[in-house]
């Protein structure tokens, strides 16, 4: 008898909320629905999802324009943040509790719950909150792999970030001014500028201005950028 409560007290609810889209459009395609809850493979998580990173991309697969489109309905998203809600039989690096991020949510991450390959799934630091966390995947990942292993970023060297002011550009800003180098950064408003300086950048110039590149010349001593990491 005590063994079928403690059974029981363990059982996971069997729905969830999501946000599904069940036919391609503007945000009024986003429907709040009940759904079942994913169970994880061997090889996989269950994440109960805290905060969700919202990407360009997103609303191109949402709206049927991107090249590669999901079979309908579906649950948008790819980014998360949360807590390991039940392993797979042979996942062995994470166990519930766990605190984690990541940017390949199989089952889409704008729900309550979301699946991940545990290959693709990152321990979510104390120190980093859990929105920080649902922000880490697509645009620091991005970032670093352009800077350091495209890029191969030295302290000493300038860097060029045009389009500063998103989540990849303010990530590659954040990374080279970490990493010793001089950062040169460009937005096309007031309030992109102010956010690439916050981020780190030496120099920011906007974009909209027909002499910008002029001003990047001079503040390398009219050498011109080591690197540079355009946003589109």
């Amino acid at each position: 008898m005590t063994r079928n409560l403690s059974i029981s007290s363990k059982l996971i609810r069997e729905a969830m909320k999501a946000i599904r889209v069940e036919n391609f459009g503007g945000p009024e395609a986003l429907l709040l629905k009940e759904v079942p809850l994913p169970k994880p493979a061997a090889n996989q998580v269950l994440i109960k999802v805290k905060s969700v990173g919202i990407n360009p991309v997103d609303t191109y697969i949402r709206a049927g324009a991107y090249a590669v489109k999901p079979q309908l309905p579906f649950t948008p998203g790819k980014d998360c943040a949360g807590i390991i809600e039940g392993v797979g039989s042979d996942v062995r690096q994470f166990r519930p509790g766990d605190r984690v991020f990541t940017a390949q949510a199989i089952s889409g991450a704008y729900a309550e719950y979301a699946i991940a390959d545990s290959k693709s799934v990152h321990s979510l630091s104390g120190l980093l909150s859990y929105m920080q966390g649902a922000a880490l995947s697509t645009s620091y990942f991005t970032a670093y792999r352009a800077l350091f292993h495209k890029g191969k970023a030295k302290p000493g060297e300038s860097i060029f970030v045009h389009g500063a002011s998103g989540g990849v550009g303010v990530a590659a800003v954040q990374f080279a001014r970490a990493h010793g180098l001089t950062v040169i950064g460009t937005a096309g408003t007031d309030a992109g500028i102010d956010c690439v300086k916050k981020a780190g950048a030496h120099f920011v110039f906007n974009h909209r201005q027909a002499d910008y590149m002029k001003q990047v010349v001079e503040a390398t001593n009219g050498i011109g950028p080591n690197l540079f990491h355009v946003v589109r």
